[in-house]
């Protein structure tokens, strides 16, 4: 999250700062940080950063004319950023940028802790919630309980919603700090890390962000169509997302059907002949991004079996006696699916799975291997690797070896980026990022917004399309159809 004050403000010195905290939920925003627990304390922590830092001064009453605080412009009103301020007000006026589970938490503590602010929450999309509506997988439905909380907040006759508005487009951030005493950036990581490696742009290559946005919904993502008729994929990266998009290929259709995964997605999962799945990592066990959950999760998946070499375990009981509670867990968890014999029912289980999934570890991409005519992924080139360095400091270097793996799908997952939002916001592109310290940064026509009420209307087409076949919601994909639903 990152956060622009007022330059005018007390304690800010002669320009604007930008604040930056790394909570984000699903992924990782703007400061760049990934997702999972430290995500969810950064969140918090960015709450109290602003908080802290705002809580001193002497508010004055900032507000755009054509946009009264407590409710959306009328239908075909224009965005201005005139202001109008009352030295006998003292109302905090501020925007959040992104409605995804950052912009929320931040909207709910400012609202606890100052009661007399205001927030507007602007999202890009015409829905709200983010992550946890297009990053969730489908089957962990009690992860999106957090979405009851949000509505409430939503609720709130000192927060407004905006959908449909793009920050950078619709509106830009100088406008915006014009019009606010802060605005918080919480607009999340938009793009993924290439590779950078030959046959990236093969036909059969996708990332796991766009493949995520494709089952959860994600507009941009509806026309992925995604080719599962090949016998194996490939996932690159060992995190959360990777077992996720794992998970989600090789789950019996049937235990889907009654998630929110979209019927197109659905569909053509039930037409996929993947069978084997390999989720490849640079560097080995001790090193692997994703959480007991989400690999307890795979272990017991209906229909599957899991591959692990023993050979990469080896040495490692003796390794993992200091190394920190979580990872121990995760750590013995894995040496013995990999090392000991299953029990009679785990045997018979394995033994009647159709589809089988493993880790291979030690191993970094090269190239990405053409079919002979060249038109669609065949493989992948594989460097094999050890590790140097110990405890933070291990790194992946290259033995000379190689391997090629068959595979008719390849999924990276080797994790996000930020875009810049508007071209006054510095932005580092290398590294993805809005350049800060501690978390502070050293007339639009045709803008038709859509308010929470709006989404609530869409809601409840969603979960009325969804009752027909017993799921929670079919969701909506074109964003078009949205608007004709809200009569625009």
């Amino acid at each position: 999250m990152l956060c622009f004050p007022r330059a005018w403000e007390a304690g800010f010195g002669a320009g604007p700062r930008l604040w930056a905290g790394p909570g984000r939920g699903r992924g990782p925003g703007p400061a760049g940080c990934e997702r999972g627990e430290q995500g969810r304390h950064g969140i918090r922590s960015a709450g109290r950063w602003l908080v802290s830092a705002m809580a001193p001064r002497c508010w004055r009453w900032w507000y755009w004319t054509a946009w009264p605080r407590t409710r959306p412009p009328p239908a075909g009103c224009t965005l201005s950023v005139r202001q109008q301020f009352s030295t006998q007000e003292q109302m905090p006026q501020i925007c959040v940028v992104g409605s995804g589970p950052a912009g929320f938490y931040t909207a709910q503590h400012l609202l606890k802790h100052h009661p007399r602010a205001h927030v507007d929450i602007f999202e890009k999309q015409l829905v709200p919630f983010g992550l946890v509506r297009f990053g969730v997988a489908p089957d962990h439905p009690e992860v999106k309980n957090v979405i009851n909380t949000f509505t409430q907040t939503a609720h709130s006759d000192r927060c407004a919603f905006h959908g449909n508005v793009v920050v950078g487009r619709d509106v830009t951030v100088p406008e915006l700090r014009e019009a606010y005493h802060a605005v918080v950036l919480s607009y999340g990581a938009e793009d993924h890390q290439a590779l950078g490696i030959p046959g990236e742009e093969l036909p059969g290559v996708f990332s796991a962000r766009a493949f995520v946005g494709w089952y959860n919904g994600l507009p941009e993502n509806r026309e992925l169509a995604p080719d599962l008729s090949c016998d194996t994929a490939v996932i690159l990266g060992q995190g959360n997302v990777a077992l996720d998009v794992a998970r989600i290929l090789l789950t019996p259709p049937e235990h889907l059907e009654k998630t929110d995964i979209t019927e197109a997605a659905l569909g053509v999962l039930r037409q996929s002949r993947v069978k084997t799945v390999w989720i490849v990592g640079r560097r080995g066990p001790l090193q692997v991004a994703f959480t007991i959950k989400e690999l307890r999760e795979m272990i017991q998946l209906p229909g599957t079996r899991p591959i692990l070499d023993p050979a990469d375990f080896l040495g490692l009981q003796d390794r993992i006696k200091e190394v920190p509670r979580p990872r121990k867990r995760l750590t013995e968890l894995l040496l013995r699916t990999a090392t000991e014999k299953p029990g009679a029912e785990e045997a018979a289980r394995q033994a009647s799975a159709s589809r089988t999934w493993g880790l291979r570890f030690f191993r970094s991409p090269q190239q990405v291997l053409p079919s002979p005519d060249g038109r669609q992924v065949a493989g992948i080139r594989l460097a094999v690797t050890r590790l140097e360095g110990v405890g933070d400091t291990t790194r992946a270097v290259p033995t000379g070896d190689v391997e090629d793996l068959p595979c008719g799908l390849v999924l990276s997952s080797v994790g996000y980026k930020s875009r810049p939002i508007d071209h006054s916001v510095p932005f580092d592109p290398k590294l993805g990022v809005i350049p800060n310290m501690e978390g502070r940064v050293v007339d639009v026509p045709g803008v038709r917004p859509v308010s929470f009420s709006d989404w609530e209307k869409l809601d409840a087409e969603e979960v009325s399309r969804g009752q027909g076949t017993g799921k929670p919601r079919e969701k909506l994909l074109d964003p078009q159809e949205m608007l004709r639903l809200l009569g625009r």
